[in-house]
């Protein structure tokens, strides 16, 4: 899989990490999840433009209709679209969804995974509705732009408020490792002895939607993973880390954020995070800090302190 090349749309296209054990991916197919740096926009592409594409589709219903339309929309007429979904995370519904688009679906079943294909037909139905139900939406009640697939995408996660409630005035350059749709960001931006705030983050969903979000010139947006994050010399950083990929637990992530953090700052610089109370981040924090302490910990969370 790569990276389109823009000069000339693609023939075939896979959105995600369709499982290849089970669905064939077509050698050549560019990468279209806003998971994945540097990939296009499935959104972007021009109608019809593709013979065939491959989906991973997400579990969260909006979402998923949201892809499905976008999938069929970009697809040439008897082009062929491969779904797939563990039966648990939408893969029950798979089947329904894209008949209710207008196709003719064969399915099968394997390894917890319902997998469907279908060709595209010359008549498309309720895609236009599918795609506006699940774009670029304001919020009101946390007055914010959002989108559905993004992390708590209409709601301020309790993680984030609790760590809001403790963070302290900062000062300097720093950067907010996965920062979602900036609520974080806007917060540490209130400081005015903030000198430049990066806002790292790996959905692009996020990051655009976070351009909305942070009109503040101190404020830079990269669409890139916060373990690979390249920042040096920095007086800050701040972060509500992950702890799931592709919807199971991963405390590595945390560990690596942990880890990440501890590159970038300076001697002296802080590191302030929020943590689930289990998530287990003292040991690899201390490795990498000079100092560690809990500023807070109640309602499950614990919001950490860690100095260079």
């Amino acid at each position: 899989m790569k990276n389109i090349d823009r000069s000339s749309p693609p023939q075939s296209a896979v959105y995600g990490a369709p499982p290849t054990d089970l669905v064939e991916v077509p050698d050549g197919a560019v990468q279209l999840s806003p998971l994945r740096p540097g990939a296009q926009a499935l959104e972007a592409l021009p109608d019809a433009c593709l013979d065939a594409i491959t989906v991973a589709a997400p579990a969260g219903s909006v979402e998923r209709s949201f892809v499905l339309a976008h999938a069929l929309r970009v697809l040439a007429p008897g082009g062929t679209v491969t779904a797939t979904a563990a039966k648990d995370k939408g893969g029950l519904r798979l089947r329904r969804e894209l008949e209710g688009f207008g196709c003719a679906v064969a399915e099968r079943f394997k390894a917890r995974q319902r997998i469907c294909t279908a060709h595209r037909p010359h008549t498309l139905v309720g895609v236009a509705d599918a795609i506006a139900a699940g774009g670029p939406v304001w919020i009101d009640e946390i007055g914010f732009y959002s989108q559905p697939g993004i992390f708590a995408w209409n709601r301020v996660d309790a993680g984030t408020a609790f760590l809001l409630k403790h963070l302290p005035p900062l000062a300097g350059r720093g950067v907010d490792l996965g920062a979602g749709l900036g609520i974080l960001s806007r917060a540490v931006l209130a400081s005015p002895t903030v000198t430049a705030l990066t806002l790292v983050e790996l959905d692009r969903r996020a990051v655009e939607a976070a351009k909305a979000n942070v009109k503040d010139l101190r404020a830079r947006f990269s669409w890139s993973d916060a373990r690979e994050a390249g920042f040096t010399d920095l007086d800050f950083v701040v972060s509500n880390p992950p702890f799931h990929a592709e919807g199971l637990e991963d405390r590595t992530l945390g560990q690596a954020f942990i880890a990440s953090a501890g590159r970038m700052l300076r001697r002296s610089g802080s590191f302030h995070l929020v943590a689930n109370r289990h998530m287990p981040y003292e040991d690899g924090l201390r490795a990498a800090f000079r100092s560690v302490k809990t500023l807070a910990d109640e309602g499950g969370y614990k919001v950490i302190e860690a100095r260079k």
